[in-house]
């Protein structure tokens, strides 16, 4: 009796291994959507629209980029929060997502039950730069600017990870910075390049080929050591403020209401297609590192992220109402 009750039990569970493979197989069934919550141009559209061909090949389907700007991202994330065809993605700066939450006091929804993590795909430090015009080569030279003249710091997005950023590094060198908001880190470069805005920090995906055309002058990067492509420009860290580091981390997730089996291939596409060594050569060169992780690590490294920037977020007094 025993006997034959452990045959059932394990044809049961193999016949719920082949159904859900079966599941994944079947997935997806119609042309997949990558939902970018910004105007095109910046770090997240950027990588979005690099994966997008390899992943229609991967998955047998077109997929289509689609930018859904407004209201610092929270529109297009909001639409992927409630869409519920299990073909639509959202492929944003997840530092960002993970700060919305303690800079907004209100939002249809909620980044932490609403949305759940595929894979992280990249990495990108900030960049600080200036307009060529600037009469500073480095981070105290312009924090002695700030007090002389009036500097318009280009925000991305109220309440972005290089917003919340270049506030951390005004409070800590006492600097002093007019934030000019934009609705996208494409836009909020473009201004900086025209000089009607004379600061920006930005992710280093975007940010760097202007500043290697001359219209952009960096004079520090947000990471712990210094960066290859930029061999003569100090950290932040360096150049007085202790242990600081922000980037731009670009991630997808989904509706939470995604079947578990779907989130999983989908995952193991992306991973695979992140780390071939033409798309990894193809972000290095432009500063965004590789950086993969399973839908639980991607979980648990959103929650960290989450409680990390609600401290920055509540010592620099960034609110959005």
């Amino acid at each position: 009796m025993k006997n034959t009750t452990r045959r059932q039990l394990m044809f049961a569970a193999l016949a719920l291994a082949a159904s859900s493979a079966a599941q994944a197989q079947a997935w997806p069934s119609k042309p997949i959507r990558i939902v970018v919550p910004y105007p095109p141009g910046g770090s997240s559209d950027i990588i979005a629209r690099a994966i997008s061909q390899p992943l229609s090949e991967a998955l047998k389907q077109t997929v289509i980029v689609e930018n859904k700007a407004g209201a610092n991202g929270n529109t297009g994330t909001d639409f992927v929060a409630k869409s519920n065809d299990g073909h639509t993605l959202l492929l944003c700066d997840t530092g960002a997502l993970a700060i919305t939450a303690s800079v907004y006091s209100k939002l249809p929804f909620d980044p932490s039950k609403d949305l759940r993590g595929v894979t992280m795909l990249a990495y990108s430090p900030h960049l600080l730069v200036v307009h060529p015009s600037v009469p500073a080569n480095n981070l105290q030279e312009l924090v002695v600017l700030s007090h002389k003249q009036t500097l318009n710091f280009a925000v991305t997005a109220i309440g972005s990870a290089p917003h919340v950023a270049g506030v951390a590094v005004e409070k800590a060198t006492k600097a002093n910075w007019a934030y000019i908001p934009y609705k996208g880190g494409s836009q909020a470069i473009g201004d900086t390049v025209a000089g009607q805005t004379q600061v920006l920090m930005n992710g280093m995906l975007a940010t760097l080929p202007h500043v290697q055309a001359g219209k952009l002058k960096v004079l520090g990067v947000s990471k712990a050591t210094r960066v290859p492509q930029l061999p003569n420009v100090p950290t932040i860290a360096e150049q007085g403020v202790k242990g600081f580091e922000s980037g731009s981390w670009q991630g997808v997730l989904v509706p939470a209401s995604m079947p578990p089996e779907a989130v999983a291939r989908l995952a193991t596409e992306l991973t695979r297609i992140i780390r071939m060594p033409e798309m990894q050569e193809r972000l290095g060169s432009q500063g965004a590192e590789v950086s993969t992780m399973t839908p639980a690590e991607f979980t648990s490294f959103f929650e960290r992220e989450r409680k990390h920037w609600a401290a920055v977020v509540a010592q620099g007094g960034v609110k959005v109402d």
